[in-house]
């Protein structure tokens, strides 16, 4: 496989096989919530190419953006999740997978009471740019010479720009399940950018996927079934974080990863992992006398902006930091001390980014602040042998 463009149409090929009749080798074992699987029928569960379930990290009232989304497998369990509040949209460019998943949208609703369920025909890279009216302006303007070409290219920036296929901080949470291997490698970068755009402040994406072990050389990357089988165009485990990292997420964890490997070749070891990553790290930092006590266990911990937080010490943060700390993945791991007399936004100075990481007491509590209580104030359960 010499050139970028035969990625794309050994994958299209492929899925296009794989929506007529199952193949095996493209899914990795996944177990499911039984509870959502009743519903959706068996066409579509017999088709879907998995890796993970990233669905089980959607939760009611979330608009889902979910990236690749075949047979809409989980499209229709995220559907179930967010409930009549809540929307999902499922992208791919795949004609034949679009049709299996379109093919039970309505009945599936009148199952579940609902209709919240749609599909859009793009490529995850370009989450502007919708195909199916790229597809409509082709049907009625062939391409003929260059002077077409150009008009058609023209089409497709006005076309991103005024009727984006999927808008800007416009979903709670994207998922994708064992398709971002398939994207050439010139693409990565702008997939990674364009998730990071469509998420909103607060958001999450929540991402399936073949990773390995080593770098896969080059003589793998040039076989086109390894490509489709997404086996070619795995990320390497860590350099997988890191692209989240430069696209502009923070707290990337690892929730699920196998043990074992899905596939071994030539030694290196493939093996499904799920990402959760989250967005609102960008913005200024104001200082409103807070800080936060790491719990432990480590002696000290490093986040995605290089705080460093070291057990039991009262660590100076700004305001920002103090409320991405105060949720998702951090809080169980963090004590919030919020100062005495809270500090108003309209009051709040420049955080200092060059003080002290240690925030005295009196900080918080104000170096007047002279209170005695000798009765104490923790809360006792009635009924309880408190002293």
């Amino acid at each position: 496989m010499s050139t970028s463009l035969d990625v794309e149409r050994a994958v299209k090929d492929r899925y296009s096989q794989a929506a007529q009749a199952r193949q095996e080798s493209l899914c990795c074992p996944v177990s499911y919530d039984p509870k959502y699987l009743s519903i959706i029928p068996d066409e579509i569960k017999e088709r879907d190419y998995g890796c993970g379930d990233p669905s089980a990290f959607v939760r009611e009232g979330d608009v889902v953006l979910d990236l690749g989304s075949g047979g809409g497998k989980i499209c229709y369990i995220a559907a179930q999740i967010v409930g009549a509040g809540g929307r999902v949209i499922g992208v791919d460019a795949n004609d034949e997978m679009l049709l299996l998943a379109n093919k039970y949208r309505y009945s599936i609703g009148e199952l579940i009471g609902y209709q919240n369920v749609e599909f859009r025909k793009g490529r995850i890279q370009d989450l502007r740019l919708d195909l199916t009216q790229v597809d409509q302006y082709l049907a009625e303007n062939p391409i003929a010479s260059s002077t077409d070409l150009a008009r058609f290219e023209a089409h497709c920036t006005n076309l991103r720009e005024q009727c984006p296929l999927v808008g800007d901080e416009s979903v709670n949470v994207v998922l994708s399940n064992c398709v971002l291997n398939l994207v050439r490698p010139e693409d990565k970068e702008q997939l990674f950018a364009e998730m990071f755009r469509v998420v909103r402040r607060g958001g999450r994406v929540a991402i399936s996927d073949i990773v390995s072990d080593e770098d896969v050389p080059e003589e793998l990357r040039r076989d086109s079934e390894l490509w489709s089988g997404c086996i070619s165009g795995a990320y390497r485990e860590d350099a997988f974080l890191n692209a989240f990292d430069r696209a502009g997420f923070y707290g990337m964890e690892i929730v699920k990863r196998d043990e074992q490997p899905w596939r071994t070749v030539q030694g290196i070891e493939f093996r499904s992992v799920t990402v959760v990553a989250y967005k609102g790290k960008q913005g200024a930092c104001w200082e409103r006398k807070q800080a936060v006590v790491y719990r432990g266990p480590w002696r000290k911990v490093v986040d995605d902006d290089g705080h460093v937080l070291e057990r039991g010490k009262r660590i100076a943060v700004c305001d920002k930091t103090f409320q991405i700390y105060s949720g998702e993945p951090y809080a169980e791991d963090i004590f919030p001390v919020g100062p005495l007399e809270e500090v108003s936004l309209e009051e709040a100075v420049a955080f200092d980014c060059q003080r002290s990481t240690l925030r005295h007491p009196r900080e918080t509590k104000g170096v007047d602040y002279d209170a005695t209580d000798l009765a104490g104030t923790a809360y006792c359960e009635p009924g309880a042998d408190c002293c």
